[in-house]
């Protein structure tokens, strides 16, 4: 059922459900209310509880509606997900708080109508108006007592006056008789004058002083049409004037203290009688008002409920969150975290304290995990340090051959920049000739590394371990390289010391054969010119062939000044470009190039052999390609941070397989040539900080990449300093 109503929506459907019916009672309720024609009578307490009733419920089923969506609403921004526990603790509080109050209004609402039945009904009417009827009685006797007294004392005073003046002491005498046998309070003879005024003739107070006995012109008008009397009464007392004579205009004044008492509960039942009328016509406007404020105040206490029910919730659930959040933060990898909020003697705070015991124990643990690992990682670190350190290639294999380990020396002689790590490949798909040397349990050895089309002489020692090989190897192929070098320079040194000797006499005695002779030959003299010129011109280059071999063996050592490398390079290319106009020369160059530390005669000098090796391998290609093949040279010159990059390119005959060999004295490609060229070159690179690379050039050719540093003195300093 809970799978099903919260698939179909349940509450969204109860919750329009209320609306519909919350406005249809209230067009239920106004078509009743204004269905009556008599305004004033009271509606049936049937229908005032149904239309109370029928109408409260949808109204509280709306508010405890919208305080599960608030409770859902704060659930979700408080811990981001559906919060059961906040939106049940939120339901049911509102309908703890709404049932009970609906059962109050209801039996209020009873208990209000029939209240209003029984005050409104016709015998508490008719009680109201017979004790108004009793009251108004009471004082109405009082007044006519006080009037008929007045009468017969107005007719004893016209007999005491036709006996006797009025200021004989018989008339006083019995005037003053009159006045407290007839339980007056005040009596007075008044005379109306000719202006219509009234003066006292007699007056009699047995209590007290005299009040101003002032006669209103009304009461006057009245009684001179006829009135046989005129009462008039108020709170304080009843007050009579009765004409003794009309014709003279003689009054008699007479009054008696009233009971306040009496006449206040007159006033009272009048008030009481004229209220109730008042109210009578109000019922049902009462009616209604009472209906509608047990209709809010009902609301108002479902919404206090609810609201309280979400501040309830929060600060019960709130607690519950922050631990679901600490649990999701530790589970992150956050140990050291503290819950600081409810640590009491509750169920929450026994929850909380727990949870800290356990981080505080997790942060233990995983300090100590922590530390271990610091060491591990310090030990690793140490031994990949000495490892990076070691100018030697290191490998560890497996039993099977794969790789375990590598250093980054040995990445940089077995792989190019670039290329994935071998760890986990196998040592014969890498080297296959370090792979057979480790297989044959040799302890050393000296392997060919082909590396891409260069070939590398590695000096390789294995060791054998429980889990597999150690292998150090080092590249010695500089190494034998500068040994030939060094060989070289000694033989090429010996050369021109034992040959450059015996050449000038040789050459001199040539000369002289040639012009002591040369008119005594008549037996074909050509033939003997032919053969001096021959001789002469072997000699020169023979001589020729010892310089080289003289300057190759006695390169002097650069005298470094600051020069343009642009412009050298130019002036290189230039003589070139004079001297080979056949040949499409290219030159480019980054702007702003400074100036270097080089020799001046070195550079141009190493410039010149590198070009004038493009133009002869462009004249070789010329020989074997067709028609339509044109020799091509460029020539660039970039700047790459601390040196000096000069690139040249020609789409010559390309280079040879041993194409590493091409620097080492005496190894040339050409039939004439001596292979001290580019060894020269290497060395006058070598001299100025840099170095010399070569590569096939896209299309076919060669491009040669010559590194000079900015400053070679710093340089060397540096590397002194570094060793």
């Amino acid at each position: 059922m809970q799978v099903a109503a919260r698939r179909a929506n349940l509450f969204a459907v109860i919750e329009a459900l209320s609306i519909v019916a919350f406005l249809a009672m209230t067009a239920i309720t106004w078509a009743a209310l204004n269905e009556s024609a008599d305004r004033s009578e009271l509606l049936p307490s049937y229908l005032t509880a149904t239309l109370l009733i029928g109408s409260l419920v949808p109204a509280m089923a709306i508010l405890v509606l919208l305080g599960r969506r608030m409770a859902l609403r704060r659930a979700a921004e408080t811990s981001g997900g559906t919060g059961q526990m906040h939106v049940r603790l939120v339901f049911f509080f509102s309908l703890i708080a709404s049932i009970p109050t609906l059962l109050v209004v209801i039996f209020a609402s009873w208990l209000f109508q029939s209240g209003v039945e029984f005050w409104f009904s016709d015998s508490s009417r008719g009680l109201l108006e017979n004790a108004n009827k009793l009251a108004r009685g009471y004082y109405g006797q009082a007044q006519r007592d006080v009037g008929y007294e007045s009468l017969g004392m107005a007719g004893d005073i016209g007999t005491y006056l036709s006996q006797g003046p009025i200021t004989s002491p018989r008339f006083a005498e019995g005037f003053s008789y009159q006045v407290l046998n007839r339980k007056l309070t005040e009596a007075a003879i008044l005379q109306r004058g000719p202006d219509g005024s009234l003066s006292t003739a007699a007056i009699v107070v047995p209590e007290g002083k005299p009040s101003e006995n002032k006669i209103p012109a009304q009461t006057l008008d009245r009684l001179a049409k006829g009135e046989p009397m005129v009462v008039t009464a108020n709170a304080n007392k009843i007050e009579a004037v009765v004409p003794i004579d009309r014709e003279t205009g003689v009054y008699l004044y007479t009054a008696r203290s009233s009971d306040l008492l009496a006449f206040s509960q007159g006033q009272r039942a009048e008030n009481i009688v004229q209220a109730y009328e008042v109210l009578t016509r109000r019922a049902r406007v009462l009616q209604l008002r009472f209906n509608v404020a047990l209709f809010v105040a009902s609301l108002a206490l479902v919404g206090l409920s609810v609201w309280f029910a979400l501040r309830f919730a929060d600060r019960q659930v709130k607690p519950l969150y922050e631990l679901v959040d600490a649990a999701r933060r530790v589970g992150s990898g956050n140990f050291a975290l503290r819950i600081l909020g409810r640590t009491g003697s509750d169920e929450i705070g026994l929850l909380n304290r727990a949870f800290n015991r356990m981080t505080a124990q997790i942060e233990k643990q995983t300090q100590a995990l922590l530390g271990a690992n610091q060491q591990l990682q310090e030990r690793r670190a140490f031994i990949e340090a000495v490892l990076e350190s070691v100018t030697s290639g290191i490998i560890s294999i497996d039993g099977e051959g794969h790789i375990l380990l590598i250093n980054s020396t040995a990445q940089k002689l077995l792989l190019d920049p670039g290329e994935p790590g071998p760890v986990g490949l196998s040592l014969g798909e890498l080297a296959p000739q370090i792979a057979a040397l480790a297989e044959s349990d040799a302890s050393g050895g000296i392997v060919q590394y082909n590396k891409h089309g260069e070939l590398l002489t590695l000096a390789i020692k294995t060791s054998r371990d429980r889990t597999g090989h150690v292998i150090t190897f080092e590249d010695i192929t500089r190494q034998l390289l500068d040994q030939r070098q060094a060989a070289w320079s000694d033989v090429a040194r010996r050369i021109a010391h034992e040959i450059k000797n015996p050449l000038t006499p040789i050459q001199l005695a040539t000369e002289r054969l040639s012009r002591r002779y040369r008119k005594q030959i008549v037996d074909n003299p050509e033939l003997f010119e032919d053969l001096t010129r021959t001789i002469i011109r072997q000699v020169g280059d023979l001589r020729k062939m010892v310089d080289e071999f003289s300057s190759f063996a006695r390169l002097p050592k650069p005298v470094f000044r600051a020069e343009d490398p642009v412009s050298l390079t130019r002036q290189a290319l230039f003589l070139q470009e004079v001297a080979r106009p056949d040949i499409a020369f290219a030159f480019t160059s980054d702007p702003g190039i400074g100036r270097i530390a080089c020799d001046r005669h070195q550079f141009g000098q190493a410039m010149t052999n590198v070009l004038k090796n493009a133009v002869e391998a462009i004249e070789t290609k010329e020989r074997e390609a067709d028609e339509g093949y044109s020799g091509r040279i460029a020539v660039e010159v970039r700047e790459a941070g601390e040196s000096i990059l000069v690139r040249i390119t020609d789409n010559g005959i390309g280079l040879s397989q041993d194409r590493e060999r091409i620097i080492e004295p005496y190894v040339t490609t050409r039939e004439k040539g001596t292979g001290l060229g580019l060894a020269i070159v290497n060395k006058i690179v070598e001299e100025h900080g840099g170095e010399m690379t070569f590569t096939p050039a896209q299309g076919g050719g060669t491009t040669v990449t010559m590194r000079f540093a900015a400053d070679p003195l710093h340089q060397g300093r540096s590397s002194e300093a570094a060793e």
